[in-house]
Parts: C-alpha cells; sequence; structure tokens
C-alpha cells in the first residue's frame, strides 16, 4: 500500500464531476488499499477519488460512531468502500460543522440530510445498501459531493463562502504556492515525454 498526494483547493480535479467505475480488477483494489493508507496517515474520516487525483466515482470512509469510556477508546463504522454511490432517499436536517483533507484548517457549519439511504458497489461489484443518519449521513454526502466537483465550501450562503475563502487562502498561500509549482513541473516534465 502506497500514501498518495491529497490535492487541495484550488486544485481543478476538485472541481470535476468523476466518471462511473467500469471494472473491478486488481487495479481498483490496490487504488482501494492505497486510498485506505492515504485516508488513514491523514487521520481523515473519509476520502473521495479525486481528492487524490482520480476522477472516479469511489470513495472511502470510516466514521466515530462514539467514544467509549476510555478516552483512546473509540467505535467507528470500521472501513467502507464505495464505489458508483447514489442516495436514493435523504430525510431531515442537520446542521454539522465539516472539514475537508482538500482544505486544511478550515471548518464551516453546513447543513445536509440527518439520514441518507445509500446504494454503492463494494470492491467485487456487490450492490450494497446502507441506511445512515447523524455523522455518518454527513460524510456520505460531504464525499459523495466530492465525486460531483462540489465542495463543503460551495454549500456556504455565498457571503459565508467569501469570507471563509479569504482566510482559508491566506492561511494556505504557502501550501497553494507549492501545489501550483509541482503541478507546473508535472506538465512540464509531460510536455517533454511527447516531444
Amino acid at each position: 500500500m502506497a500514501v498518495l498526494d491529497v490535492v487541495t483547493f484550488p486544485h481543478p480535479v476538485l472541481k470535476q464531476k468523476c466518471s462511473e467505475v467500469l471494472r473491478f480488477d486488481a487495479e481498483l483494489h490496490a487504488f482501494l488499499d492505497d486510498m485506505a493508507a492515504t485516508m488513514n496517515e491523514a487521520d481523515g474520516i473519509g476520502l473521495a477519488a479525486n481528492q487524490v487525483g482520480v476522477t472516479q466515482r469511489i470513495f472511502l470512509m470510516d466514521v466515530p460512531t462514539n467514544r467509549g469510556s476510555g478516552e483512546k477508546e473509540v467505535k467507528t463504522t470500521g472501513r467502507i468502500e464505495v464505489v458508483n454511490p447514489k442516495i436514493v432517499s435523504m430525510r431531515g436536517e442537520l446542521k454539522y460543522e465539516e472539514g475537508c483533507l482538500s482544505f486544511p484548517g478550515m471548518s464551516e457549519f453546513v447543513m445536509r440530510a440527518a439520514e441518507v439511504d445509500l446504494e454503492y458497489q463494494d470492491r467485487t461489484g456487490a450492490v450494497q445498501k446502507v441506511a445512515a443518519r447523524g455523522l455518518v449521513a454527513v460524510c456520505i454526502q460531504h464525499e459523495l459531493d466530492h465525486l460531483d466537483g462540489i465542495t463543503f465550501v460551495d454549500r456556504l450562503s455565498p457571503f459565508k463562502r467569501k469570507i471563509a475563502m479569504r482566510e482559508y487562502l491566506r492561511q494556505n498561500r504557502e501550501l497553494i504556492d507549492d501545489q501550483a509549482m509541482r503541478e507546473k513541473q508535472k506538465a512540464r516534465r509531460a510536455q517533454q515525454n511527447v516531444g
């Protein structure tokens, strides 16, 4: 398993709509394993494929469901690998403070459905269904938005988005500049390999 680079805003891949997965093979399995290693390394509860530069309809999640009696004991959903997801129903409303690995240091309150029913395929292509509520439902909606090229910041009011983005850009200027430089170098190398 390899730890992949998590792209951060304003990388353009975060605004791309992802394509359906058609092949459930060893390559997909290796990618899912790499995504899991990446999510664990970043201490995230969810990760969408386009957050690591792959525009396929895949996300992973491992969401805390409650804290146990010991301070370090946390119960979670366990890792769930979600391929070609579709929300089939939504109920209620929930305002939750969300963060995102692609927006380091930023968190904002976002209104979401309180409960969702999700259909998806697992790593073998078998159809699965899950009913979720609370933070698990929020995570599903957040990651599914990523696959549609929508970030949690897009869910804010225009005024709140403007303030949040101004602060994010101020705090992360060095990270953003470094990412832009890496992308330019990558493009130059690709162009040299073509010629």
